[in-house]
């Protein structure tokens, strides 16, 4: 058995928070990038256990068919595409009270591979990480309501697993999901992205938060389907994919409500303006509680700032994808133990930033997409949010991008701000054009730029300055799949005095 120390010959050792796994070229599929995503679940998860001691619930017959977790035996976590085994490593050394781990991939040499990285990594990982080669659908469907945490992290999509993934969670357990085909998930491949998720994803600026939205509406869907409904604790859009962390549990009166939880989006051609349309209804009839189709549109047939048509999008989820007291308790965990975790200040950063977004607005606009549609300057963040609170309405930043702003004011507003904002800064548009169309009105609200504080994010600047949107190294993103040969990149030349190129690791 190998041992701590004991490297095999032509094997190099990754290190990554208490783990270390051993590496053989791209024979396993390993991805360094991705230790924001394991160390930001292994903080949520200890969160989450930390929540479920405190939560006493008396299950209905149904909900015990589902399965109900002995609270006091410890997690039961199953990885349904392991790869490496890294994140079941370090599952077992670093999230607290674990009970068992299933640790299972689909190549029978990737799994050979795994069972010596548990070993390497000692007896107390072996007896609690259990190695398993199969389907990870299988492995879900043959265990309902089996384990308190399921993570699901694929190479792509992850949406021909979500309808076992929503029936093995325990009542009340969490689903860690990762969707890494952005380009489907953000409108570029909009029939993929309906054949993948049932919705169709437009590409616009709010194409990032719209991708994790699809993917909590597909998960939501699939959940329904068991008399199952979805409560998203936390939601993320990091540099390459999405990440969401929900709970699940059973409830056929709650599952009903499914289509209230989703909404069309109608998007104007002519610029940024969009609008949401609920999928479904609830009414009341005589004593009976009541289900129907959406009313819409909520547009008219052509868009009022420029008389454009519409196109729609969706469905997608348009409930909050976060709860404060997640973050608030996620961070804390964090800080807790912020020398444990390599990407802390990333994480922190990300976390910080959604807990100061608006949780009941979905979608956001892009302030400079918004003044290029008018070939118009740009106004400072702090200003044009100051102008729509001064109008009475929220704004606040999103996580999802730098320049966005979610707010609950009406388009109207938004273009009439920007009206007066061009007044200031004049622009020359083409006639005829739609910034032309949209310039052309004299604004209905005369915007006040003066700041407020609500519209400065706090802890920016000084000592106790908090990063909202670390960068990244370089090389930093996907990586090819396992059994692909790696090229490295060849090295940049440096010229001599004399023009000719050389090596610039060559000495004289």
């Amino acid at each position: 058995m190998a041992t701590r120390g004991d490297i095999p010959e032509g094997y190099a050792a990754q290190s990554e928070g208490e783990a270390t796994i051993l590496q053989k070229g791209n024979e396993v599929f390993y991805n360094p990038a991705q230790v924001v995503n394991r160390d930001l679940s292994i903080a949520v998860i200890n969160y989450f256990e930390k929540v479920r001691k405190t939560e006493t619930f008396k299950p209905s017959r149904l909900q015990r068919s589902k399965g109900v977790p002995n609270r006091e035996e410890g997690l039961r976590i199953l990885e349904g595409l392991a790869a490496s085994g890294l994140r079941s490593i370090r599952y077992a050394k670093e999230v607290n009270n674990v009970k068992h781990i299933i640790a299972n991939d689909l190549d029978s040499e990737v799994v050979e591979m795994m069972k010596k990285n548990i070993e390497f990594n000692g007896a107390d990982v072996a007896e609690k990480v259990q190695p398993s080669v199969g389907d990870a659908r299988m492995v879900m469907l043959q265990n309902p309501g089996a384990f308190d945490v399921v993570d699901l992290d694929p190479y792509g999509s992850p949406c021909t697993l979500l309808d076992s993934a929503v029936s093995c969670v325990s009542e009340g357990g969490i689903l860690l999901c990762t969707a890494t085909d952005m380009a489907v998930l953000c409108g570029n491949n909009g029939e993929a992205g309906y054949a993948k998720y049932g919705a169709y994803p437009l590409h616009k600026p709010y194409c990032h938060e719209q991708a994790i939205r699809i993917l909590l509406s597909s998960i939501s869907t699939a959940a329904a389907r068991h008399k199952r409904h979805i409560v998203p604790v936390l939601s993320l859009s990091i540099d390459f994919y999405v990440r969401v962390f929900v709970r699940i549990y059973t409830s056929p009166a709650e599952a009903k409500n499914t289509a209230l939880k989703h909404s069309y989006v109608f998007q104007s051609q002519g610029c940024d303006s969009f609008e949401l349309m609920q999928v479904g209804r609830v009414f009341q009839r005589g004593n009976s509680k009541k289900y129907g189709a959406g009313f819409g549109p909520p547009v008219q047939q052509k868009c009022p700032e420029t008389g454009a048509s519409y196109t729609v999008g969706g469905p997608i989820w348009s409930e909050p994808i976060h709860n404060k007291e997640w973050i608030k308790g996620v961070l804390e965990v964090l800080q807790e133990n912020k020398e444990k975790f390599k990407s802390f200040d990333k994480v922190r950063g990300i976390l910080v930033n959604c807990s100061e977004e608006l949780s009941d607005v979905p979608l956001y606009l892009d302030l400079h997409e918004a003044c290029k549609t008018l070939r118009a300057s740009i106004p400072r963040q702090e200003a044009f949010k100051s102008a729509i609170i001064n109008a009475g309405y929220r704004a606040s930043p999103t996580h999802c991008l730098r320049t966005g702003i979610k707010t609950d004011a009406p388009w109207a507003l938004i273009w009439d701000i920007l009206r007066c904002w061009v007044k200031d800064h004049p622009v020359n548009v083409k006639e005829g054009s739609h910034a032309h169309t949209i310039l052309s009105k004299d604004p209905v609200h005369i915007a006040d730029f003066s700041r407020v504080s609500a519209a400065i994010i706090p802890d920016k600047k000084g000592k106790n300055k908090i990063a909202r949107f670390v960068g990244n190294p370089e090389r930093w993103g996907p990586k090819a799949k396992h059994g692909r040969i790696i090229k490295e990149p060849v090295e940049k030349k440096q010229k001599t005095e004399n023009g000719n190129g050389v090596d610039k690791n060559t000495s004289d």
